[in-house]
């Protein structure tokens, strides 16, 4: 099949291109090209989508796929218009950041969501969800349900990840700050992951796609609670050094960060109004076909990737070196 891909030069989109090529499906890639080349057998159109003929050259063609993982509302709007007679199926990339309440696990697809940004522009991170909420309109308005897929995703893991927050804690565990292998982690047992294999997402998106499926899906890892998660980070990492946990008070008191930042603890969310933002029910992408690996290969791809990087890098999640010491050498347990 033909897919058109809208973006494909980055993390995600690199995976989904070169997954629909080990697949047999040819595939272009529209995008500025400013994250990097496409992967080798794709087509390539230059275009910056806030440009009114961003989609001239390949509205002029026939598509079977369209596959887009944009937050701006305007982009994604004008896509469908431009699109919408030129191919079968639109596959949206949304995120479960959609949703109004993650206060309570296991809720499907069927729950309330947040209001749509109004406007084109996402110009903060604070309105995301938002965000997300127009861009699946602007799909469903063009394309309707019937040719329309909406992959609301949790948290996205394995090698490539550049938000550094599935590959801190193997990185962490393998390379503890101090030299009696101390770690710090979060005192908060019942809190819930989900991460989902960047591999597995992108396998399944294109199957979707390429598969006439349509409808709406939580499309997210298997739900585990987080000491779970950060003993097979241990364990892929080899580590045996002690644990050192702290609750979330010492830890918020201390100005440490939930989920990601500067001075962060990814992962773990330390307030019980998220307790389901990671565990959303995903039974339903899963009788359509998502098959996810283990945790411990997906870690273990991501670690061997984050050894192939600058280590003293600025992380956008996770705790420097220096402050791993520091709060180690403060810490007293209640």
């Amino acid at each position: 099949m033909r897919l058109l891909i809208l973006g494909g030069t980055a993390w995600l989109g690199g995976y989904i291109t070169s997954t629909a090529l080990e697949l047999g499906h040819q595939v272009t890639c529209l995008a500025r090209g400013a994250s990097g080349p496409v992967a080798a057998g794709a087509a390539f159109v230059r275009a910056d989508r806030e440009r009114p003929d961003a989609y001239d050259e390949v509205a002029a063609e026939r598509w079977d796929v369209v596959v887009d993982v944009s937050r701006q509302p305007g982009q994604v709007q004008r896509a469908a218009a431009a699109l919408v007679r030129r191919s079968r199926s639109f596959v949206f990339v949304s995120s479960a950041n959609v949703y109004a309440d993650h206060s309570s696990p296991g809720q499907d697809e069927t729950k309330t969501l947040l209001p749509p940004l109004v406007g084109n522009i996402m110009e903060s991170m604070a309105v995301y969800g938002e965000a997300k909420v127009a861009c699946e309109q602007h799909v469903m308005d063009a394309y309707g349900p019937e040719r329309t897929v909406i992959a609301r995703v949790g948290l996205i893991g394995g090698p490539g990840d550049v938000f550094d927050r599935t590959g801190y804690w193997p990185l962490r565990f393998a390379r503890p700050a101090r030299e009696d292998g101390k770690v710090l982690v979060p005192d908060a047992p019942t809190e819930l992951t989900q991460v989902i294999d960047v591999r597995d997402l992108a396998r399944w998106l294109v199957e979707a796609g390429t598969s006439s499926l349509h409808g709406i899906f939580n499309t997210t890892g298997e739900t585990i609670p987080l000491s779970e998660h950060l003993q097979i980070a241990r364990t892929v990492a080899g580590h045996s050094g002690p644990v050192v946990p702290a609750s979330s008070e010492w830890l918020l008191a201390h100005q440490v960060q939930p989920w990601m930042g500067d001075r962060s603890l990814p992962l773990w969310l330390g307030d019980p109004d998220w307790a389901g933002f990671n565990a959303r029910d995903s039974s339903r992408a899963r009788s359509a076909g998502l098959r996810t690996r283990p945790l411990e290969d997906t870690l273990t791809a991501g670690l061997a990737w984050e050894l192939t990087r600058d280590l003293s890098r600025p992380r956008r999640a996770g705790l420097s070196d220096d402050d791993e010491r520091s709060l180690l050498d403060e810490f007293s347990p209640r």
